[in-house]
């Protein structure tokens, strides 16, 4: 991990969506301009709160899944975001403690909270990487995730609930892929993706104005339609329930504790041949 020195500078003066998310979360680690937006973007779509909780319960179980029935011991999480109880190497190291993450992101405070937070099994490792999913050379060629992962060994990428801030210019469909092309035969993506294709008109028209909040703030935000969240998985096995909403991919025992028709994230896991 870098040293202390080199932690970027955290500009407060601007709303990030990884601060966001953790307002959507409960959590509180944010600032008044992460306050702003993410209060603003509640007040125009408030099922974005229950879409974030979704998120983070899929990203639970979809890592159980692939440690417990697929023997995944291998996790790269870029656009990890704040640290939260518990997290995927928790999640995955309660299943084979010698499980190996590398979690990434590209706000300075997640590095901060790294530190701190992201502590191993003593069997397994974990490492932060402070960097950016439209710079995957940077991911792949690091010191931390070559420390850490083997390539040659299947992996899971998780690159959850952040595509949607990565608009066309900036390649995301060759981003997966050149991550994808990185990894071994029998890895997994594991992917969550904000929605296009909303039925409603009126709340199509809300979710136009949190692509507004976000767009003020620095941010772009690219909801993109279930067709177009699937070309993403093209050439990859899914496994059952294929592309479905975050919320009912696999729900526990209780039931995926949202109504069926309920929108929250476009989801899916998918196995590499």
């Amino acid at each position: 991990m870098a040293e202390q020195r080199d932690v970027p500078r955290i500009d407060t003066s601007k709303p990030h969506a990884a601060r966001m998310y953790d307002y959507y979360l409960g959590g509180k680690t944010h600032y008044e301009a992460d306050v702003r937006a993410a209060e603003a973007v509640v007040a125009a779509l408030p099922q974005i709160v229950p879409a974030a909780h979704a998120n983070r319960d899929f990203m639970h179980r979809a890592t159980r899944v692939l440690a417990a029935e697929h023997g995944v011991r291998q996790f790269l999480d870029i656009g990890s975001g704040i640290p939260t109880e518990p997290n995927l190497h928790q999640t995955a190291q309660n299943v084979a403690p010698e499980c190996r993450v590398v979690y990434t992101d590209n706000d300075p405070i997640v590095l901060q909270y790294a530190r701190a937070l992201l502590h191993s099994a003593p069997e397994g490792r974990t490492a932060y990487l402070h960097g950016d999913i439209t710079e995957p050379e940077s991911i792949l060629g690091s010191e931390e995730l070559l420390g850490t992962l083997d390539l040659d060994r299947p992996v899971a990428l998780s690159v959850n609930a952040l595509l949607h801030f990565v608009p066309d210019e900036r390649r995301p469909y060759g981003i997966v892929r050149e991550l994808l092309d990185a990894l071994a035969p029998g890895s997994f993506l594991c992917l969550t993706h904000g929605i296009a294709d909303i039925p409603d008109e009126e709340l199509s028209g809300r979710a136009g104005d949190v692509i507004d909040i976000y767009r003020r703030g620095g941010t772009a935000f690219v909801p993109r339609t279930r067709a177009q969240v699937a070309r993403f998985f093209e050439g990859l096995e899914l496994l059952d329930p294929g592309l479905t909403m975050a919320h009912l991919w696999r729900p526990g025992p209780g039931g995926p504790g949202l109504p069926e028709d309920a929108l929250t994230l476009h989801t899916a896991v998918a196995r590499k041949p």
